[in-house]
Parts: structure tokens; sequence; C-alpha cells
């Protein structure tokens, strides 16, 4: 019989949850929003429990969530969403939440982790051991792989909070982060195009000059990031990265911001393989919650 697991991508605006062995077999799905931590977490649990009775006993639980969050298995928040600006979400024990619930092994990392380890295993970054992952839409994170390992450290991986060059003169805009204002999130996710221009992103036409700005940010963030993390491939998905015109003004823009600096084939003469879409598309998240339930099986 084919082990099953369960796998939540929790987002700030809604929760996936899914059962099955992998993206080609998914017995059952579920989403909903995201409210309380309390209501949140227990219909989570209920679709758990009543997937349990159809399919019989899962092997794990993999979450997939959004941040920030504590990964330290020594500390005693592990398993939380620390400080989040997630109204009603600061300090909610998540990962353990689930464990006690369903007496299950819990697999728990970032969303952008989450997504990199799927698209390593199944999708855009197969072959590789060192490459990042963006997601860029209500806000900007980043998460993927060095030497094989998913990225941790100190927290994770905070890449939307990237400080840049604001010409303030070119982009007035005095961005929306809570915490920095014109970080790279603060600049250049879906709610600060918005705010910028009066409209929604995915309302603005192609030519509009925010796609142009857009892309600027952005290629500011991929070269700071490819000077310090020298990934072989870079994944940018999100809502916002729906708009194809989006990848050709950032690969053209890269090779100038770089100014020649990196000398890599992948750059020079390759870029559109480089600086690619998810293979896995919007699913890469719920897919990577479904990795970390494989990994947490066998732990």
């Amino acid at each position: 019989m084919t082990p099953l697991f369960g796998a939540i991508e929790a987002g700030g605006t809604k929760f996936v949850c899914v059962v099955g062995s992998g993206p080609d077999d998914l017995r059952a799905e579920t989403r909903f929003p995201t409210t309380t931590p309390a209501e949140t977490i227990q219909q989570s649990i209920d679709f758990f429990r009543l997937q349990q009775a159809k399919h019989g006993r899962l092997e794990a639980i993999g979450i997939a969530s959004f941040g920030p969050v504590d990964l330290d298995r020594y500390s005693p928040t592990y398993g939380y969403i620390t400080s989040t600006p997630k109204l009603g979400w600061a300090n909610t024990d998540f990962a353990c939440a689930i464990h006690r619930a369903l007496s299950l092994p819990v697999g728990f990392d970032t969303d952008t982790n989450a997504a990199a380890l799927a698209e390593w295993r199944w999708g855009a970054a197969q072959g590789l051991d060192t490459f990042i992952y963006l997601t860029i839409g209500t806000g900007i994170g980043g998460g993927g792989m060095i030497n094989g390992g998913l990225m941790h450290g100190l927290i994770h991986p905070e890449m939307g909070h990237l400080a840049l060059p604001h010409d303030r003169q070119a982009d007035p805009f005095d961005g929306i982060c809570p915490f920095h204002s014109d970080c790279l999130e603060g600049l250049a996710c879906g709610p600060a195009i918005k705010k910028r221009w009066g409209i929604a992103a995915e309302s603005l036409p192609p030519e509009h000059p925010a796609w142009a700005l857009e892309a600027h940010y952005l290629s500011l963030g991929i070269v700071n990031w490819l000077y310090t993390l020298s990934p072989q491939k870079i994944i940018l998905g999100g809502g916002v990265m729906q708009q194809a015109q989006l990848f050709p003004l950032i690969r053209r823009a890269v090779p100038t911001l770089l100014g020649d600096y990196v000398q890599a084939p992948a750059i020079l003469k390759g870029i559109d393989d480089y600086i690619v879409a998810p293979a896995l598309g919007s699913r890469a998240g719920v897919l990577g919650a479904l990795a970390l339930a494989q990994i947490a099986s066998t732990e």
C-alpha cells in the first residue's frame, strides 16, 4: 500500500491542505480562509482526521508556513509563528499543536523553503544543489538550498526585507512594510503596487510603467542574492509574477546591473533558463509541505 502524507500550505490569506503521496497522487484537498489561529488550525486537524477515517493512518504531516517562524528544534518555541504582522498570529504554536492533536510526526519550514524543496524534487531545480526560490505576491519571501541543504541558520532567510537603493526622485513612494517601510517587500509586493498606483497589480496593463519599476526592484534583489549566494538557478513564483512581461524585463536588467562582473555562461548565454518560473506553478508550496512530511516520517 502506498504511504500517504498530509500537507498544509499555510498562507496569510488561505490554508491549503492535501493528502497524498506526490504530485501525481493527491487523494483529497481542501482550502479555507486564514482566520484566527484556533479556528484555522482546528479546520486543518478536522480535515486530516476525516481523511484518516477514509484512507487510513497518515505517516506524517508537513507544514509550509508563512513567517517568521522558529525552526530551532532546541528552542522552547520551536514550530511557532513568531513576529508576523498577520493580525492575531504572532507567537502562535503551530507545528506542536498539529502534532499533539494527531500524534503524527510533523515537518515544519517556511513556505518558500518548502516550495524550493518541491521544485528540487519534482520541478525546475532538479539536479541542482544551490538555488533560490522567490515568491512575489501579498508579501515577498525567499528560500532555497545551499550545497543540497535547505537554508536555515540564525532563523531562516527573510529575503523580502532586503534593503535596496531607493531613488525617491524617481519613486517617491514611501513603501508599506510595517517594519522597514521601503525594503524590497515594502516597495515591490502586490499591496505595494496597489497602494503606489491606486489600482490592483492584476488590473494594470502590460505597458504600464509599474512593471519597469517592479522589474528594477526585483532585479536589484536578484543581483544581491547572486553575488552573495551564487545560485545555480533563480525561480520566481507568486501572484505578481503571473505578469508575463516581468520575466523579459528582469532578464534584461540583471546582466546590466551586474556590469559583466559575473562571467557565468548561465547568465551571459542562457539567462532565459537561469531566471525561471516554477515548474510546479502555484502547487509548489503545498507539494513542498508534502515533501516535508515525507522527510519527517523517516526522522
